[in-house]
């Protein structure tokens, strides 16, 4: 069932990015009275799975899930149709149109993928407001159990107050900033100083294949106590929160698991907090430094809240307050995927390795059904797909884009041959990067 709710979600939002970006090409296209052969949500190599003319166009849905496209007439395209651009001219093909029609033409997927995020990110902000946690709240400092971060000098109880100078206001931003960062100001003890990465601390945290990095430290709860758990007949029940060991205050887990570590084999006095009343009760802990429970790795905000752990705040929007909120969570998205592109192309991050193709965005998405997520995760592939496709290669809109400028600015139109020649080593550009992402999650599902 787990696999059936995100394949939906991955499949449902990818068609809606593909038809509208496609959309974002078809409209200008129509309204400049060009020709729009085909238009495909997939690709339809050798069959189609649904095809119907409507006009001149046929719409259709291939078996292919790697994209979509639309075949505008007299365009070197990725059909290399070389037969139809061997002909002359006609007055509906795209290159019989004005330089400034072709390049609005090419900008219209772009355009779109940008307005629909910026349109999500406002119905967001109107319809859940926005629910965080200051950074100021998180009062004893975070959870930093990566053996590379420790390394690098940040360690579990450390106060990230600001990552290359900017200040940090909510917990939600720390670990993006920090992964792409280059020095990192803490406080510890009641003492800031500043932590400096080392370039390559994002290909550190790939190899290292932890799976922890940075988070909120939390209660040691006990969610169940297994029938072969050598603190079986200890008392010690399901949602009791262990404050103590051996007297020494535990009000997070990773202390609960430091104290237990000095006690190998021994038998320690818990005090666990049960019902608003605290008891005290003996639990064995076996050589390896276990106590034979398990309990909450991750725990709710509303859990942590209710605790008293940490406070959350809520805001809520107007539509009107709701437009500039998501024009700026949009431009704040499009800043963070532009520092993240930076870091993947400069070879010497390492960042480059944990790049992925659909595997990574397929394990994006829930297990659950949740609007809220869906519709977040839309807007960040949407933005992706819009920066994507700007990039100046040949068989991208940016690659197009690239060429009209140049024909604008120059006065002279690119041969059609070069075009032929330019968009066939763009494509292969395009299957190298896709074999390489989707290599790496290969390579990741055997390895790790």
């Amino acid at each position: 069932m787990e696999f059936v709710i995100k394949i939906s979600q991955f499949l449902l939002s990818l068609s809606l990015l593909i038809i509208l970006h496609e959309l974002g090409h078809f409209i200008p296209a129509k309204a400049f009275k060009t020709r729009v052969e085909k238009f495909y949500l997939f690709f339809d190599v050798k069959f189609s799975l649904f095809k119907k003319k409507i006009g001149e166009t046929v719409y259709g849905i291939g078996w292919l899930p790697l994209g979509g496209y639309v075949k505008i007439s007299g365009m070197i395209d990725e059909s290399m149709d070389t037969e139809q651009m061997a002909q002359e001219p006609q007055p509906w093909e795209f290159r019989s149109k004005p330089a400034w029609q072709r390049l609005i033409i090419m900008l219209g997927g772009v355009t779109v993928n940008f307005l629909l995020a910026v349109l999500i990110y406002i119905g967001m902000s109107y319809f859940y407001g926005d629910k965080f946690l200051p950074n100021e709240n998180i009062k004893d400092g975070l959870l930093i159990e990566s053996t590379v971060a420790n390394k690098a000098g940040l360690l579990t109880g450390d106060k990230i107050l600001a990552v290359d100078g900017t200040k940090i206001d909510t917990y939600s931003e720390i670990s993006e900033k920090v992964l792409f960062g280059h020095e990192v100001t803490v406080e510890r003890d009641g003492v800031e100083s500043v932590v400096k990465l080392p370039e390559d601390f994002l290909a550190q945290l790939i190899d290292s294949k932890e799976k922890s990095f940075i988070s909120l430290r939390e209660p040691f709860v006990v969610i169940q106590v297994a029938d072969t758990s050598h603190n079986k007949m200890s008392g010690i029940k399901k949602g009791d929160i262990v404050v103590k060991v051996n007297g020494v205050a535990t009000r997070y887990a990773d202390q609960v698991k430091a104290q237990i570590e000095q006690y190998k084999g021994q038998t320690v006095t818990a005090t666990v907090l049960r019902d608003q009343s605290e008891l005290e009760l003996p639990l064995k802990i076996d050589q390896a430094g276990k106590l034979g429970l398990v309990y909450a790795g991750k725990s709710t905000s509303e859990t942590l809240e209710a605790l008293g752990y940490y406070s959350y705040e809520t805001k809520k929007y107007g539509f009107i307050e709701a437009v500039p909120v998501g024009i700026n969570k949009f431009k704040d998205r499009i800043v963070s995927y532009w520092e993240q592109l930076k870091a993947i192309f400069t070879p010497s991050t390492g960042a480059y390795k944990g790049v992925g193709g659909f595997k990574a965005i397929y394990d994006i998405f829930p297990s659950f059904w949740s609007w809220q997520v869906f519709w977040g995760i839309t807007a960040f592939l949407s933005i992706m797909l819009g920066v994507l496709n700007l990039l100046p290669i040949p068989a991208l809109d940016g690659g197009h884009v690239m060429f009209l400028l140049y024909e604008m600015i120059s006065g002279r139109k690119p041969g059609d041959k070069f075009l032929e020649y330019a968009q066939m080593v763009g494509f292969f550009i395009l299957i190298a990067l896709v074999l390489f992402a989707n290599g790496n999650d290969i390579f990741k599902a055997i390895f790790n």
